[in-house]
């Protein structure tokens, strides 16, 4: 009689090399955690010891390329479809207007790196730290690239825009997946943030710091700059949240309008300086402590 034959013995696979267990959704935990842990072990190795945020537009190119615009839409077929000609012309004029708020990013963060770089220490401070992608955050890490310094960019995956410019720094490339985690490392590392105009992406990362920061829910201080009083002042009216109520007066304390890289320059020197370089005074032991500074 004969005998069936014999299952075939097979190692199960080890569940840290599982792709369809860590790809599904019971994977989703260690897929966070690693947005937590493979950054955190990045900036040690760097030796990066805290950052200043540059938040911005993805929409703002460099002048060359808002003039060099304005020429391709001059070349274009003027017979178009009612008003269209006429709205890329618009557009293309007013990427000139904004484009020297590229300029002074990429201004700003120079002068802010070649003032952290010549500091006393073993760890990088104050790295020029933005999402990653074109406009403004190529402008700030631009900057901080050309005056030889680290420079951070924490992509994230998108449809559209979210592609990493040149300037950061390799090693310190970063691309998230999940949205919470990215805000994470923005907040996290962060000792000041410059917020230039943007969008909704950028109202959204800067009203999270600031929400943080009202609700005393990071254990240091934060500068916040707002670049570009007139823009700010067009696009959201703060002052009139304390006049009906819904935050505190003195929650207008919370940043500061800045108009020009100097002014801008002069303000994070003094702050950084006056908060994170010379000694702090020990925070109460209720405080809570999220925001982490040191590595």
């Amino acid at each position: 009689m004969t005998e069936p034959n014999k299952p075939v013995s097979r190692r199960a696979p080890l569940a840290y090399e599982n792709d369809f267990f860590l790809n599904g959704p019971d994977g989703r935990p260690l897929r966070i955690l690693s947005e937590y842990a493979e950054p955190l072990a990045r900036f040690r190795r760097e030796k990066i010891q805290d950052t200043v945020v540059f938040f911005g537009s993805a929409r703002i190119r460099s002048l060359d390329t808002a003039e060099h615009n304005v020429e391709l839409v001059a070349q274009d077929d003027p017979a178009q479809p009612v008003g269209e000609h006429e709205h890329q012309q618009h557009r293309a004029l007013v990427g000139v207007e904004m484009a020297h708020y590229y300029e002074d990013a990429r201004k700003l963060s120079h002068l802010l790196t070649s003032w952290s770089r010549a500091l006393q220490g073993k760890r990088h401070r104050f790295v020029v730290t933005t999402g990653g992608g074109p406009g403004i955050m190529e402008a700030a890490n631009r900057g901080a690239y050309e005056a030889g310094g680290k420079t951070i960019g924490l992509n994230i995956a998108l449809p559209f825009e979210q592609v990493p410019n040149p300037y950061i720094t390799p090693e310190l490339n970063f691309e998230f997946h999940y949205f919470f985690m990215r805000k994470l490392w923005f907040a996290y590392l962060a000792k000041a943030l410059v917020v230039f105009p943007g969008g909704f992406g950028t109202m959204d990362e800067m009203f999270e710091i600031m929400t943080l920061a009202q609700t005393e829910k990071m254990a240091k201080k934060m500068t916040v700059l707002l670049y570009g009083e007139e823009y700010w002042r067009k696009v959201v009216n703060l002052e009139a949240l304390a006049e009906y109520g819904t935050i505190s007066p003195k929650d207008l304390n919370l940043f500061q309008f800045v108009n020009t890289p100097e002014q801008a320059f002069e303000i994070l020197k003094e702050n950084l300086t006056r908060d994170h370089l010379q000694s702090p005074p020990r925070a109460p032991r209720h405080q809570p402590e999220i925001a982490v500074t040191r590595l």
